[in-house]
This record gives structure tokens, sequence and C-alpha cells, in this order.
């Protein structure tokens, strides 16, 4: 009888507690409504503001224009050679339209900025460009969130975006920098025609993988990938990240990507095959192409003599010679942990070994890393990087030339027989186009933008190797040191040919038509 009396006071209970549930089942709905319909109101009124202040600019200007997001346009990486030779080339090409860059740079002025172009890249606007200076640039560093970095980066971007459209409303966008999450803002917000240019993806499948696979990396601590729990966890956050960033980046009218590697990620997380097409990065090689392709004969070395005496480095005359003995193996990188040194200390160890008992071995050979330092993280990964070849005994063959002066990075290439690149999946890989144009032999990762666009066949005829781990780029270098001269010869005249596909002109006008459905709308 009690458990029938405690069942029927179970059952009021429930009873009520659903009566209870359905009764604010009506208020939540109406309160929902009413905030969306106020959130909507909101956005429609910022949205007739932001076209109420464009509209007063192209009266005043007389015209439309065309405003660029780069927040590190002072800076001197092939990211800013791609703004700078976008603006010169739509500068040219329209004549009516003006220009501006939403940059997040302190203390510095718009000339300062542009002298420091034209010092870097060689290259001087036709006409001026306007500036916008960003206050809160802070926002979208990477320093600034210590743990879910990618989410925190592109909030940011979200903040700095609307700084930038509030101070200046564009009649087009372009993202130059591969702030995905500020186009939806220009867009639905300003109102403004979008265009983007990728030089990596924020998310990709292969950092999905890594994680999936629990693969230790530079992007993925060692405590999370032996971990299974956090490994799901870090899973689902970056399918969820590369969900929203997929979303985003579908807003832009036009895409452009640096490489066939980024192009497939791209078009697997934005789906925007139509507008999407690649535009490879300007790479200034005009410095190298003066470097005599000579065939390695050691009763042949006037070339090498006049360049070396152009150089002004009378020393490194001998030294081209002494290289017909020996070879010279150079590594061209800023020290980060992607560009993966160890890799390139660990594979020239193997090599030592594998050319111990020949008669001229060890002494003949030399591993060369030039690279610069940005801060004391960076230093003190070189730091481990000589302990490493201490520990495997190579220290003698290893030379650091850190923050070298562009000369002096010239002789390197001029006197290198390989020049080597280990980064896995780099996204382009101007580098290896310099090598390329200097007239070394490359040896590069067989992933991303090397394997796909750089060391590829030219006109049927090899440009250079491809390695991915210890083993294979050992056995590869070995082959390139036993060919013959006229054999390396003929793959560095081939691969020197071939970076005419990256030259300034070449982008200017790939540039320039990947734009020319949006210009043609501003313009008419």
């Amino acid at each position: 009888m009690a458990g029938h009396e405690h069942h029927h006071h179970f059952s009021l209970c429930f009873c009520d507690l659903m009566r209870l549930m359905w009764s604010l089942v009506a208020p939540c709905a109406v309160l929902s409504l009413l905030l969306t319909l106020t959130l909507l109101l909101v956005l429609l009124g910022l949205r007739l503001w932001l076209q109420g202040r464009r509209k007063a600019r192209w009266a005043r200007d007389g015209g439309p224009s065309v405003a660029f997001f780069h927040p590190y346009c002072n800076a001197g990486g092939g990211g800013e050679r791609v703004l700078w030779c976008s603006l010169r080339a739509l500068m040219n090409r329209y004549p009516g339209v003006s220009f501006v860059v939403y940059t997040g740079d302190q203390g510095v002025t718009g000339e300062q900025i542009l002298e420091g172009a034209q010092q870097r890249f060689n290259i001087t606007l036709p006409r001026p460009v306007a500036f916008v200076f960003l206050r809160r640039r802070s926002v979208v560093e990477a320093s600034s969130y210590p743990h879910f970095t990618l989410l925190g980066q592109s909030a940011g971007s979200m903040f700095l975006g609307w700084e930038a459209l509030t101070a200046f409303v564009p009649d087009l966008y372009v993202d130059s920098m591969g702030y995905a999450f500020t186009l939806p803002i220009f867009r639905y917000l300003g109102g403004c025609k979008v265009a983007s240019y990728v030089h990596y993806p924020t998310v990709s499948t292969d950092m999905l993988s890594v994680v999936r696979e629990r693969n230790p990396r530079f992007n993925n601590a060692d405590f999370i990938s032996r971990n299974p729990l956090l490994s799901t966890v870090k899973v689902v956050y970056y399918c969820c990240f590369a969900l929203l960033y997929g979303l985003a980046g579908s807003c832009s009218d036009v895409v452009m990507v640096n490489s066939t590697w980024t192009l497939g990620h791209i078009l697997a997380l934005w789906r925007s095959p139509s507008r999407t097409s690649i535009v490879y990065p300007p790479c200034d090689v005009r410095a190298f192409l003066d470097i005599p392709l000579e065939e390695e004969d050691e009763e042949d070395v006037e070339g090498w003599e006049e360049l070396g005496q152009e150089l002004g480095s009378g020393e490194e005359e001998a030294g081209r010679g002494e290289d017909k003995k020996g070879h010279t193996i150079v590594s061209v990188g800023q020290f980060r942990p992607e560009k993966d040194h160890q890799l390139q200390i660990k594979a020239f160890r193997k090599l030592l070994e594998r050319k111990g008992e020949e008669p001229v071995g060890r002494e003949s050979l030399q591993l060369v890393l030039v690279g610069g330092c940005r801060n004391q993280e960076d230093e003190e990964r070189v730091q481990m990087l000589r302990g490493l070849c201490q520990e495997l005994g190579v220290a003698d063959c290893v030379k650091f030339k850190l923050n070298i002066p562009f000369e002096e990075l010239k002789r390197e290439l001029v006197n290198a027989t390989i020049g080597l690149h280990t980064m896995w999946n780099e996204h382009f890989g101007i580098g290896v186009v310099e090598c390329m144009a200097a007239g070394t032999i490359v040896l590069a990762h067989k992933s991303g933008g090397p394997k796909l666009d750089i060391v590829v066949p030219y006109n049927d005829r090899q440009t250079g190797f491809l390695a991915d781990s210890e083993d294979s780029y050992a056995a590869a270098m070995e082959t390139i040191l036993a060919l013959s001269p006229a054999a390396r010869l003929e793959i560095r005249r081939a691969a020197r040919e071939s970076v005419s596909r990256f030259s300034d002109q070449e982008f200017e006008a790939c540039f320039l038509a990947a734009t020319e459905s949006l210009m043609s709308q501003l313009t008419l």
C-alpha cells in the first residue's frame, strides 16, 4: 500500500513538473522571437548607417575605393610583397580608384611604411595610398591566447575588422593576410564586395589528421598526443572551428590562393570552386639570376671568380675551387619549429655515415644553416640545435649563420651544391624558389607547395629532388653528389628556367585577371 502511494505521489510531481515546463514554453518562445527581431533591427540599422557613410565618402572622393586588410603591412615577408605588388597592379590598371590599407603598425607614418617597402622589395607605388592605423592589433596576436589560440585570434580579428570598418567603409574589401572571419562583417554589415588572398588556411584537414593519429608535432603538444581524451576533445574543437572557418570564408566573392596545396584545403573547407583560383606569389629572384651557371669543372672557374670579385669577397674565389673537392649543403629559413632543422641535422649525420668509408668522405661535406632569429625563443632553439650537433658528433661539419646580410646569403648559395628544405606541408616555399634561381640543386620536403608546384618537371626536365624522412633525405643527397657535373648542370638550368612562373609580372597578370569581375563592377 505504501509503495502504491509513493508511486502515485511521484506521478503527481512529474505531471506538475511537465505542466510547469509547458507553461514556460510560450514565454520563452516569445522572448526568443523578440530578442531575434531586436538583433535583426540593430544589424539592419548598423548596415544602413555604414552604407550612408560609404555614400558620403563616395560623394566626397568622387569615385570608388578598395581597402586591403593587412595589420602587419610594415613587416618584410612574402605576404607583404603580395600586398605591394597587388596595389601596384591595381593602381596601374584602374587610375580612377582610390586605395586604402588597414594596418596595425604603430610608431610609423605612411611615408615610412612606403619607404620600407621600397627598400625591402624595390617596389614604388605609382600614386599615393591612404593608411588607416588600427589601435587594437594585439587582439589578433597569438601571444594573447595561450589556449584555444585559433579561436581567440579569429574572434579578435572580428573586433579588429569592426574597428577597420567603422573607420573607413570601402566599396571592395580585400583580406590579404588570411583573416577570414572579417569577411562576413564587411560583406553583410558594410555591404562591401569582398575578396581574399589566402597564404595558408587557418585550419586544415592535415591538422585534423595529426591530432586524430595522435602524432606529436609543433602544433600538437606531447601531453595532448599521449592522452586519448584530450586528443578527442581537440579533434572536436578543430572540427567545430573548421565548420565556422568554412562558413566565414564562403562569404568571399573572389578567392585567390597561393598554391595547389592551399587550393585543395580551401576548396574542402570553403566549398567555392567557381570563385577560387591559384595566383602564385611574386618571388623577387632577379638578384640571383646574375649567378653564372657554369659546369662544375676544375679548369673552368672564371665565372665564379668574376662573381666573387663582384661580391667583394676575394676569399670566396678559392671557396668555389675547394668545392670541386668538397660540397656544401645549405639550408635557408627562419629558426622556427615548423622548419624542422632537426631533420636536416639527423639526415646529414646519416649522409656522413654513408660517405665515411670513402677516401674523401666526412671532411668533404659541410652543412650550413642560414636563418633569422626573431626573438629569444628562436635563439634558444638555435642553442638546442647546436647541442644536437654535439650529441650526434657532427658539430665540426655544421655551421650556423644567423641574421646575415643579403650579399652573404647570396655567397652561401653560390658556394652550395644542394639547397635543403625540410618543412612539412609548407604552403608555398619562396626559399625553395630562391635556391633554384641561384643555381643550387634543391632537395625539398615531399609535401605541400614544393611537391605540387615548385619542384616539378619543367618542359619534361627534372628541376630538383624530394624526400620525407631521414633515410630518404640522406639517400637523395648521396644521389645528387654522385651525379656528374654535366648532369647537375642540366638540373640547375631547368630549375632556373622554371622560376619564371613566379615572377612579379606573372603574379600581377593573374591577380588582375582574378579581380577583374569585381573591379569592373566598381568602375561602371
